[in-house]
């Protein structure tokens, strides 16, 4: 195709662009909590974000990337004219990161995920008959705006009752700290590994049944707790 290069270049700029926003907006989320409670600096967790962001995106970002890529449009649809998806995807990569300025600026904490899959529509309902969209897919994006914040807003409050019980308004609060930490450790890196082994890391191919999975995230959930246990010795 003619221009290739300058297409690379500019969804290249553009795509840096919107790293650039997210890095301002999204990463306050992931680590606004450890910063806000002094557990960490400002600058720990800067780098934290870098290593593990980065980590995360190209590890386990298999699965965001072939929705945007193929679930929200399907990129056959262009077949016959596929400069008109080349210039709708660099629209809503240039879109997403403007807004994500816009929003940044204004301190409001905004979601790169759903902006760009909104820039996609918003392309696509000028470019390819609605019924080719995959609304359904959109509906379960929908969906979790209101299912995953009830269900995070319900697991932390129980967290929250369990801590305030056994910890906080126990007779001996350093001493059950020291024994329930490392339970919460083992819960929390149990879960977050399981996830990331079973689901957020499918598209590197791991040779690994489920119940390798599981045991791996068991043997890491338990290294994390004892890591914990010796910190609060």
């Amino acid at each position: 195709m003619e221009h290739s290069v300058l297409l690379i270049s500019l969804a290249i700029i553009f795509a840096f662009f919107m790293a650039w926003g997210v890095g301002a907006n999204d990463v306050a989320n992931a680590i606004g909590t450890s910063v806000g409670s002094k557990a960490i600096t400002v600058t720990q967790a800067i780098i934290i974000a870098a290593v593990f962001e980065s980590l995360g995106a190209i590890l386990a970002g298999g699965q965001v990337t072939s929705t945007i890529s193929k679930g929200i449009i399907s990129p056959t649809l262009f077949t016959h004219q596929p400069e008109i998806l080349i210039f709708g995807m660099l629209a809503a990569l240039l879109a997403t990161g403007t807004w994500l300025l816009i929003a940044t600026c204004y301190g409001w904490p905004v979601s790169t995920t759903h902006s760009i899959i909104g820039a996609i529509i918003g392309f696509a309902i000028f470019c390819v008959p609605l019924h080719e969209i995959h609304w359904w897919q959109i509906l379960n994006i929908v969906l979790s705006w209101f299912v995953t914040p009830f269900i995070a807003g319900l697991i932390a409050y129980l967290l929250f009752r369990s801590v305030q019980l056994f910890i906080f308004d126990s007779k001996t609060p350093i001493r059950n700290a020291k024994r329930i930490v490392p339970v919460y450790v083992f819960l929390v890196t149990l879960v977050i590994t399981t996830v990331t082994l079973v689901s957020g890391l499918k598209h590197i191919n791991l040779q690994l049944s489920l119940t390798q999975q599981v045991g791996l995230a068991i043997i890491i959930s338990l290294l994390g707790a004892l890591i914990g246990a010796l910190g609060l010795t």
